[in-house]
């Protein structure tokens, strides 16, 4: 990494415990010379495959995540609306009604700047995101020329559109989350690094993170089977790491 550019990893979902041990080993075996300057991680499937705990918050904290993305589940473990005021590395969808517990987007203290938005198409109806991303877009670039994006909607159409629409409101980063499934479709868009999923971490032996058994029951019978975590020796880690310019806010680099 050139001294002139700022490096941001995001992991994909993390799902259950095979995802926050995945990525906590794979921060471990970093070397330091390779440690990206910004860690951000979406975690809304963090505990047991559904929610986040504030006791998994704190261990992510402790594994070195800098921010926390999340999406529709973030509200699966009740105990959220006991701490996520209080979480100042977690965002949820920013595009929730006002009222709703928690923030959409924050800026750190090296002027990165994280919004959460969510998707319209086959979810659980919100507030607009492309009004909520102007307004809120528009905010954050007069406090710091790097704004990431993570973007957690089903639709690929609806992910790609909403991408070139962030890069042209002047965003570094835009990533893909909630499908699971790392797409291969990395580029730069508008000075902006782009990718339709960022894939998620957990058990390579299982659904995109759940249980092979309990999913199969579902699909095959419609009844709703409660969906377990895949148990697997084997994690599996979806991450994109980007390059941007400080001063510019414009990414050079998306591995």
């Amino acid at each position: 990494m050139s001294k002139n550019t700022i490096k941001i990893l995001f992991f994909g979902d993390l799902v259950g415990r095979p995802g926050r041990f995945g990525v906590r080993d794979y921060l471990s075996q970093m070397k330091s010379s390779h440690m990206p300057d910004f860690i951000i991680a979406n975690v809304e499937n963090a505990s047991h495959g559904f929610g986040l705990t504030e006791n998994n918050y704190n261990q992510l904290i402790e594994y070195g995540i800098d921010c926390m993305t999340s999406g529709n589940h973030i509200w699966d473990k009740k105990d959220i609306f006991s701490f996520i005021d209080k979480a100042d590395r977690l965002i949820r969808p920013y595009n929730y009604p006002a009222g709703v517990p928690g923030i959409g987007s924050r800026v750190n203290d090296s002027g990165i700047a994280v919004i959460n938005v969510l998707g319209q198409v086959f979810m659980n109806p919100t507030n607009s995101p492309w009004q909520a991303a102007v307004e809120e877009i528009k905010r954050l670039k007069k406090i710091t020329p790097i704004v990431i994006v993570d973007f957690h909607a089903e639709a690929t159409a609806e992910k790609i559109c909403f991408a070139k629409f962030c890069s042209e409101l002047g965003v570094s980063a835009f990533f893909g989350t909630h499908t699971h499934v790392q797409t291969a479709d990395e580029q730069i868009i508008n000075n902006m690094a782009y990718i339709t999923d960022a894939g998620f971490c957990g058990a390579k032996d299982g659904i995109i993170g759940m249980d092979y058994q309990t999913s199969i029951t579902r699909f095959t019978t419609g009844l709703p089977e409660r969906y377990e975590v895949a148990d697997s020796n084997i994690f599996q880690i979806n991450a994109v790491e980007v390059e941007i310019d400080p001063k510019t806010g414009y990414a050079v680099a998306i591995n």
